[in-house]
């Protein structure tokens, strides 16, 4: 199936349900025959989502696992080992979008990776550009930057107005992890 004409989507803000949306969407891609790839940046891969989407046949997960803890408490050799391991994955996609793999891409936590700098910027744009009219591109996370927003032809901000964390109550499986 090739796409008529791929767009660009991206799943901001302060509030849950980023990733959540952009699972949806994919799980919403394989269901009409899509071919899909969800790769996820910056988190540990244990989410429960990830074992749910392994399970669709037209859908591949990757994971570039952040075994470093929390970016501000990283050691500069950690910071350089996972930028190396997200550009790889980057540059894997670019391929894969070359190749005609896939119809969509999703990339959870990209804002997270390209703000931080831990993601090469211009493979990122170069990604952008060649999803553009072929593939339908997902990107997720806090902060987006402004030239990727300026790409965009879907911007969803999850805005956060109450969070059970601000009362002490850490992430629970199943609806935050």
């Amino acid at each position: 199936m090739k796409m008529e004409k791929g767009l660009i989507h991206i799943y901001h803000g302060d509030g849950k349900g980023k990733t959540t949306a952009a699972v949806g969407l994919a799980v919403r891609a394989a269901g009409a025959g899509m071919q899909v790839s969800f790769i996820q940046l910056m988190k540990d891969g244990n989410s429960a989502e990830l074992a749910v989407l392994r399970r669709i046949e037209q859908i591949e997960v990757h994971t570039v696992q952040n075994t470093y803890g929390f970016t501000w408490n990283m050691a500069d050799d950690d910071r350089i080992q996972l930028r190396m391991r997200n550009d790889r994955a980057i540059k894997a996609l670019i391929k894969a979008v070359k190749e005609e793999t896939y119809q969509m891409l999703v990339v959870d936590e990209m804002m997270s990776a390209y703000q931080g700098g831990f993601v090469d910027k211009a493979a990122v744009m170069e990604l952008m550009q060649l999803c553009k009219g072929t593939t339908e591109l997902v990107f997720t996370g806090r902060n987006p930057a402004k030239e990727i927003l300026s790409r965009a032809d879907y911007i969803t901000e999850m805005k956060n107005e109450r969070h059970p964390y601000e009362k002490g109550i850490h992430a629970r499986a199943g609806i935050e992890l």
